[in-house]
């Protein structure tokens, strides 16, 4: 009897379910517009027949994950861009005319692109918005017409365990699998020779990724994350940024990809900058530990790295200011819950100034004149998210101009990955690819050229034809000019 627990039994199915996801696919050719609108529908039930066990899977794999975040997150997050998917396929799918070359037109010849499924699709899920992250990509690979496997996290168990409870009602394997597992099993599934693989998580295992789907030559999207920096203009109202940027940065507890990750303010602003930080996240949270609104963080590694994090800072002359309006005592508990810590004086030689932080600390830098604060954004890598908060136009368009990110917000945090008409994406460290709406429709399809040639003999008319002469001269005059 197989060890389906055993990692060359867990690998041998994981090729068994491509196969037959493969051969289902090809046999199956072309995927009508009327089975990819049912794929969606049928998603958009999996998610909303079960959104109260979800909320409860998800709180459980936190240890603490308020239900109402969940449903907006992702109970709604998933089913809008699936709903979003559904309304526009049509549109998307339409064939695009393309023009052809003088005088080819005129004599009958035709282009065009075609999009066409490109087969199976892998998606490696994180665990920060482990149903979200699920469900939105699915939202462009079905509407593509493809089929899909899902490489659960492992660091949320029962999130995991329901998905493959309930797929089975819903899709059969040939569409629509799911698999759990740890590193293992992650990498085995990142070298299976997919049509495409899409990866959300950390930077430092997207490099693992594209190079195990390299020699597959996998096409590939990383969706990653990187420090997303919040430049606080001097026009801007500090009332407003510190509200969106403390809900920003408490949503999930921080452990966002486009949470902001450190505000550059100018110098002579930073005390109301901190001031309405403090006050933002009071009117929040005016309590933590009980507080059903709160998420943990997500496991004893992360809670003790981040406390590691603002260890160093403090030992290298940060100052830590502690928002924890009701005074509790974080000490005599193992909730994991953690209050917001503002970092000033945050140095370049601190960790919380060099790595992605994902928790609810914000380190505070100062700066003098917006050129400088460009500077600071791009001695970095490229965010995948930027945010600027002000009213000067002409600052605003500097720091568009002179920055280069995979998006932004202006005058709010995070808001732009929720626009399904904008494509979402990193860029270098920060990502690879993108999708949503129409762009996740294009990077799960094959754009595949299509020209039609005239009945007429072309290639004699054009001189292409030998023997060669005054037809030939004429076609390679007016093609290079002169």
């Amino acid at each position: 009897m197989p060890c389906t627990s055993c990692p060359d039994d867990r690998e041998a199915r994981m090729h068994e379910l491509l196969a037959a996801q493969r051969d289902s696919f090809m046999a199956a050719l072309p995927e009508p517009l009327a089975l990819r609108k049912d794929r969606l529908k049928r998603a958009i039930a999996m998610v909303r027949d079960s959104a109260t066990r979800f909320c409860d899977a998800l709180s459980e794999d936190f240890g603490h994950r308020s239900p109402e975040q969940t449903m907006v997150t992702d109970i709604a997050g998933s089913i809008g861009p699936l709903q979003h998917a559904l309304k526009h396929v049509d549109r998307w799918a339409r064939r695009d005319r393309r023009g052809v070359q003088f005088p080819l037109g005129l004599l009958g010849a035709r282009a065009w692109v075609e999009y066409q499924p490109k087969g199976v699709v892998g998606v490696i899920a994180p665990w920060n918005f482990p149903v979200n992250l699920v469900m939105a990509p699915l939202a462009g690979i079905f509407a593509a017409g493809n089929r899909a496997m899902v490489k659960t996290s492992e660091f949320t168990p029962a999130t995991a365990a329901l998905f493959e409870e309930i797929v089975g009602k819903y899709f059969d394997p040939a569409e629509l699998v799911f698999v759990s597992g740890g590193p293992e099993v992650g990498k085995a599934f990142a070298e299976l020779p997919f049509d495409h693989l899409l990866f959300t998580g950390a930077t430092g295992i997207g490099r693992h990724i594209l190079h195990a789907a390299a020699d597959n030559l996998t096409p590939v999207t990383l969706e990653l994350g990187g420090k997303s920096p919040v430049i606080v203009g001097d026009s801007a109202d500090l009332a407003q940024v510190g509200q969106r940027v403390a809900m920003g940065k408490m949503l999930n507890a921080g452990q966002i990809c486009l949470a902001p990750d450190y505000v550059l303010v100018p110098s002579a602003k930073e005390e109301g900058l901190i001031d309405s930080l403090k006050a933002a996240a009071s009117a929040m949270y005016p309590t933590l530990l009980g507080n059903p609104d709160y998420t943990s963080v997500v496991n004893d590694r992360h809670y003790q790295r981040l406390n590691a994090w603002i260890d160093d800072a403090r030992a290298k002359g940060a100052r830590i200011e502690v928002v924890n309006p009701a005074g509790e005592d974080f000490t005599a508990t193992n909730s994991r819950k953690m209050p917001l810590h503002i970092v000033r004086d945050a140095t370049d030689d601190m960790i919380v100034m060099q790595e992605e932080i994902f928790g609810p600390v914000l380190p505070v830098r100062r700066y003098d004149g917006i050129d400088n604060a460009i500077a600071e954004v791009n001695r970095r890598d490229r965010p995948l998210g930027l945010y600027y908060f002000g009213r000067d136009e002409g600052e605003r368009r500097r720091v568009l101009d002179r920055t280069i990110s995979g998006g932004v917000t202006l005058d709010d945090v995070v808001f732009h990955v929720s626009m399904e008409d904008l494509p979402f994406g990193g860029v270098g460290p920060s990502g690879m690819g993108a999708y949503h709406g129409r762009d996740g429709f294009v990077t799960f399809s094959h754009a595949k050229s299509v020209f039609k040639q005239s009945r007429l003999d072309v290639a004699k008319l054009a001189g292409l034809k030998p023997p060669y002469g005054a037809a030939t001269r004429k076609t390679v005059a007016r093609q290079i000019g002169g």
